[in-house]
Parts: C-alpha cells; sequence; structure tokens
C-alpha cells in the first residue's frame, strides 16, 4: 500500500467533500419572492413545501421545523403524550447511526435500547429486535442508513405483533421506495433532515410526517413552545371573522404543555421547495456518480466492500459507504492516504463508541459485533451531485494508488 508523501499539485487541488451545495437559479427566485414578500416567519413557501413533501411521501401531512434532530425529538415526545408513555421507557435505535438518533431518546426522559445492524446494508437488523424487546419497550427507531430504506416488512410485523409504534429516522433518506412504498410512511411518524449534505438541503431544518390528525396536533404544538396548535402561523387566522376569529384570539398565547422554539423561516422552505423540484436531476446524478464509483472500484473486492443493493429497494445515495474487509489493511491508513489528497471523508455513524455512551453504558460493543466490526473498518465518501467526472475519477485513482493496482 502506498505511503507516499502527497504530491505538491494534489495538495492545492479544491477538496472533494461528503456532501456538495449550490444555490439553483430557481432558488435564488424564490428566495427573492420570499423577501420581497417581506414574510420570513413560515407562510406560502412553506405550505406548498409541505403539501409537496407530504404528498411524496405518501403522508397526510408534513411539519417543516429546524432541524432533522428537532423532527425527531418533537417526534417521540408526540408519541409519549398519545400514549402515555413513562419515564424510562425503551425506545429500540441501531447500533450504527448518528448520535442525535439516540439523544433525542434521552432528551424525552426514555431509555435508548440498541440493536445491532446488518452486515451487508449498515441499517438496523430486524432478526436481532425480538431480543432487546422488553415489557418496557414503546417503539422502534429503524435508521435508512446513507439513504438505502431498512427492510421494513419484518420490522412493522414486530412491531404490530408487540404493539410498538414505529418512528423512521429518514435523515439520510428521501423519496425512495421499498417494495413500491415511499421512506416515512411505514411508521406512526417519518422523520427528515435538510441539513447540508443532505438529499435537500436548506442549510438546516428538518421535517416530520404522518397521516394521523392528532399526532400532527401535537407535533404543531410541541414545536411552538406547547402552544395551542389553532394558531401556529401568523395567518391561521387570516380568513377568520366573528366568533370564529374571537376564538382564534382566545387561543392565540395559550399554551398546553412543555414545547420548544424548533421553527424554521419562510427562506429556507424556499430553498427547500427549489431543491424540490430539482430533486429528480440531483437523485439521477448521484446514481450515475455511485455506479462510476462501483466500476472504478471493483477490482478492489472483496478487499473492500462495496455498497450492496437491497432487493426490491431503491437507495438515495445520500453518500457511498465502503469497508475495509482485508486484516491486512488499516481503515485509517487509507483515510489518511485519501484525506492528504483532498478526498473528505467520514467514520460510518459510530455511536456505541463514543465517549458519551460508552460513560453511560459501559462494554456496548462487545454487545454488538457488527456495529463494532463497522466502527473499526468502516467510513464514507461523497457521491453528491456537485462531483464532475474527473473528480469521480480522480477519487477512484488514489483508491487504485493506494492499493498498488493498474486501472
Amino acid at each position: 500500500m502506498s505511503s507516499s508523501k502527497t504530491p505538491l499539485a494534489e495538495k492545492t487541488r479544491s477538496q472533494i467533500g461528503v456532501g456538495g451545495f449550490r444555490i439553483s437559479q430557481r432558488a435564488k427566485e424564490l428566495v427573492m419572492q420570499t423577501l420581497d414578500s417581506n414574510r420570513l416567519t413560515a407562510g406560502p413557501m412553506m405550505a406548498d413545501f409541505e403539501k409537496r413533501i407530504a404528498e411524496s411521501h405518501a403522508s397526510r401531512y408534513a411539519l417543516m421545523c429546524n432541524s432533522g434532530t428537532s423532527a425527531l425529538h418533537i417526534a417521540l415526545a408526540a408519541l409519549k403524550e398519545k400514549y402515555a408513555w413513562r419515564d424510562g421507557d425503551e425506545v429500540l435505535v441501531p447500533a450504527v447511526t448518528f448520535v442525535a438518533t439516540a439523544n433525542v431518546v434521552l432528551y424525552n426522559n426514555l431509555t435508548p435500547v440498541f440493536v445491532d445492524v446488518e452486515r451487508e446494508f449498515y441499517d438496523i437488523d430486524p432478526a436481532k429486535i425480538e431480543e432487546q424487546i422488553t415489557p418496557r419497550t414503546r417503539a422502534i427507531m429503524p435508521v435508512h442508513i446513507g439513504g438505502l430504506p431498512c427492510d421494513m416488512d419484518p420490522i412493522l410485523e414486530l412491531a404490530g405483533r408487540y404493539g410498538l409504534r414505529v418512528v423512521e429516522d429518514s435523515a439520510e433518506c428521501m423519496f425512495v421506495r421499498y417494495k413500491g412504498r415511499p421512506v416515512g410512511s411505514f411508521g406512526d411518524i417519518g422523520c427528515f433532515s435538510t441539513y447540508a449534505a443532505h438529499i435537500i438541503s436548506t442549510g438546516v431544518g428538518g421535517l416530520c410526517v404522518t397521516s394521523d390528525p392528532e399526532l400532527i396536533v401535537l407535533l404543531k404544538s410541541l414545536m411552538n413552545h406547547g402552544r395551542d396548535a389553532r394558531y401556529i402561523r401568523i395567518d391561521d387566522d387570516a380568513v377568520l371573522h366573528g366568533s370564529e376569529l374571537f376564538e382564534v384570539v382566545q387561543r392565540r398565547f395559550r399554551f398546553s404543555r412543555l414545547g420548544h422554539s424548533f421553527r424554521a423561516t419562510e427562506m429556507e422552505a424556499a430553498i427547500g421547495l427549489a431543491q424540490f423540484e430539482e430533486r429528480e436531476q440531483a437523485w439521477n446524478r448521484r446514481r450515475d456518480i455511485v455506479a462510476r464509483l462501483n466500476a472504478g472500484l471493483s477490482v478492489l473486492q472483496p478487499r473492500l466492500q462495496l455498497p450492496t443493493p437491497r432487493p426490491r429497494t431503491e437507495n438515495a445515495y445520500m453518500f457511498y459507504p465502503i469497508v475495509v474487509a482485508d486484516a491486512q489493511v488499516r481503515r485509517d491508513d487509507l483515510i489518511q492516504h485519501l484525506e492528504d489528497r483532498q478526498i473528505e471523508t467520514r467514520y460510518l455513524l459510530p455511536l456505541i463508541n463514543q465517549p458519551l455512551y460508552r460513560d453511560l453504558y459501559p462494554n456496548l460493543e462487545a454487545r454488538f459485533p457488527v456495529a463494532s466490526w463497522l466502527n473499526e473498518n468502516a467510513f464514507y465518501i461523497g457521491c453528491h451531485p456537485e462531483m464532475s467526472n474527473t473528480d469521480v475519477d480522480y477519487v477512484i485513482g488514489q483508491f487504485h494508488a493506494y492499493f498498488g493496482v493498474q486501472p
């Protein structure tokens, strides 16, 4: 394997990031429309964006908030209130995911219980769920890692059998389908992120989708300080008069529960709306990049485990996961080689080895061998639409150079 110093030309080239973002002309137009309207709080742009997100994910309602983490937080809070969960009740989460998935469980005074993941797909392993269910288990939070939907059929079967709620952490996954059905529509609530580098990016932002009319009322309230959900946005009373208007006047400043200030702005919604309109083009580009990476890196199999397609399941391809499967190769040496050559990397969402969770729950890694294996050997690189074919070929070439392989 290569250990040579980084050539000067590679040190000075632009970094190929794990995510990319470009403000399109359409996004600029919609943002300018928003500024010209003097409407910065949630308004018609957000209502349109929410409507389109709900429809594209086979849901009756969508609610935009300020982050995917906030979406998860209020989703659990809403379910906890509706179903009268008690502090300390348990929520099953995968042992490989972004830290926010488990953090929001703790923030809601619930207990995260970890489940190992699939070796090929990195999603929660349905075969490992039942052994973690106890009399205090209340919900499952499957996470669609990197844009690949979980194997939802057995998850839903277990949830039905044990009377568990389902919150889909779809932060890294939008629009794609598992067996013909879109992500976000399987559980009680689906949660998306529109943070930088995600499938749709508004800079920061998140969304909840649900088809439950009781839950959408709770979600709106929890996002807005616990306010009475009858008055959430400044035009909720715009067409009312007489007794209907006075009813809203009475309820405008009524607070029913502890809530949060998790609201997003109309400008973020405008950017999201533009990216929604451009989603097919962006997804097609991601697929083209992944196909090019697969073809170029296939010569390195089985030393590297490349992304594996799940049968009858689409993939949003938020990032390109790789596992070093050769015991003679040190992942961190390969990462150093790539980073020195301006190819950004990330570890594959390590959770149970994080200092916080090691302190809270000692010896976690010994209980979850697949997650532990991934924590030691997995990482990801970018496959976002702003990468050129030249960028992709450069990435492939640097893998070949490290392994001493001729293209």
